[in-house]
């Protein structure tokens, strides 16, 4: 190769990439506008706060902002990632740590465009994706609220993801890729609760963010839309919302919806793991109308059919010894034959959370235990003792495998190593 053609190449390779870096900052700067040049505030009334106050209840916000035993809002909660962990920011009014000396637009900046005070780009652990969707308004009545609460000096701890995903570099690729902000979608056909519904699913309620595959970069798509997804690192599957066979509730009564989302228990389901976590926070605080919505939207979505794996017939043994400590640790809670206890205890023959195709949840419950979250509709639910120190690996297999295929079930089998891996994931 001589001198002209390595020239060449070196100047053809600079050029594709200061094209491909200009490509990056265009498309991370599309749809911004500057921030107002003057001092810009919301003028806080209490009805404004009281708005805000619901709406970040309907956000979650304060899981992520507020570590376990410490103060609202104040950060620092470690969001585990495939790629590190990302330290949920402080957001009380304080000066020097908090959100004290930003502003409204500032704020919604960051709610629309994923990008700090100072322009930094943020990590789509705080879900901006889907916070892209929520309105100015809304946004600004968040603000007023977050300024309401009690400033606390607790300083942001650095975040600990692994190079090359902790540079902003990095993160600017990524939504390059796979970020653009957006607006609310209001369908024209569709009537107005359908569309406080979609409002509410997609932006702050963030329902994709769980209920959707993500890609081995952490980025969810459209296209696969609540179809179901394995939550990073948490290691719970998120069941697909749009499939009967899993968490679709097109055929429930918009009742029975309400009631799973403000109780956390319907007559054909409960909800355990970390979307019992959600219905504590989050959704038991929104109106009967809100609650509506929401339901009238997702019984809507367009179905789709799950592909399961053929079931193989279990070994004898297996169903045997299944069934020996079935009698001895479940059958008093949920029955000879699997029938449950209405309103107590759910019954497994027929039970979807039983029989889906990822045994992910069915593993873990019986392993960790399963517990209802405590409501106002539901003050003092049922729960499920752990049993990973009673049974062995094998048991919690045979066990899983005999309520699988008892009572008219019919799934594949659960293997040991499916139990081990489960135990292993997180660290039990």
């Amino acid at each position: 190769m001589n001198a002209r053609t390595i020239l060449w190449t070196i100047s053809s390779s600079l050029a594709a990439l200061g094209i491909a870096a200009a490509a990056v900052v265009t498309l991370n700067l599309r749809g911004e506008e500057p921030l107002p040049t003057a001092p810009e505030t919301v003028a806080s009334t209490p009805e404004l706060v009281a708005r805000g106050e619901y709406l970040a209840r309907v956000g979650n916000c304060m899981a992520c902002h507020t570590t376990q035993g410490g103060a609202a809002f104040a950060g620092g909660r470690g969001i585990e990632t495939p790629f590190g962990v990302v330290h949920s920011s402080n957001l009380t009014p304080d000066k020097a740590h908090g959100i004290g000396q930003w502003s409204s637009a500032e704020f919604w900046r960051a709610m629309h465009h994923g990008r700090s005070r100072d322009g930094r780009l943020l990590y789509p652990a705080f879900p901006y994706p889907n916070y892209t969707q929520v309105t100015r308004e809304d946004s600004d009545a968040i603000y007023a609220y977050l300024q309401s609460q009690p400033a606390v000096g607790e300083a942001n701890r650095p975040h600990a993801l692994r190079f090359p995903y902790s540079t902003q570099a990095a993160l600017a690729v990524w939504r390059a890729l796979f970020f653009a902000p957006g607006e609310p979608v209001v369908a024209s056909l569709q009537t107005a609760e359908y569309n406080r519904g979609a409002y509410l699913v997609n932006g702050l309620g963030h329902c994709t963010a769980c209920h959707t595959p993500r890609n081995a970069l952490g980025a969810t798509s459209d296209a696969q839309a609540f179809s179901g997804g394995l939550i990073p690192v948490q290691n719970w599957y998120a069941p697909a919302l749009n499939a009967a066979a899993e968490a679709g509730v097109k055929e429930w009564p918009v009742q029975d919806v309400v009631a799973l989302l403000k109780t956390g228990t319907a007559p054909h389901g409960s909800v355990m793991g970390p979307m019992a976590e959600v219905v504590f926070r989050s959704t038991q605080y929104l109106t009967d109308a809100d609650a509506r919505a929401m339901a009238v939207y997702l019984q809507d979505l367009p179905q789709h059919t799950v592909e399961l794996p053929p079931a193989t017939l279990p070994a004898d043994s297996a169903m045997a010894r299944g069934a020996k400590v079935y009698e001895q640790q479940c059958a008093q809670c949920h029955g000879d034959q699997g029938q449950g206890q209405p309103g107590a205890f759910p019954p497994l023959a027929g039970n979807r959370a039983v029989l889906l195709a990822d045994t992910t949840n069915l593993v873990r419950v019986v392993l960790q235990g399963g517990y209802l979250p405590a409501t106002a509709g539901n003050p003092r639910p049922h729960g499920m003792p752990p049993f990973r120190h009673v049974l062995s690996d094998e048991d919690v297999a045979a066990v899983a495998t005999f309520v699988r295929n008892s009572w008219g079930n019919r799934a594949s089998t659960v293997g040991a190593i499916e139990v081990y891996r489960a135990k292993e994931r997180r660290g039990m």
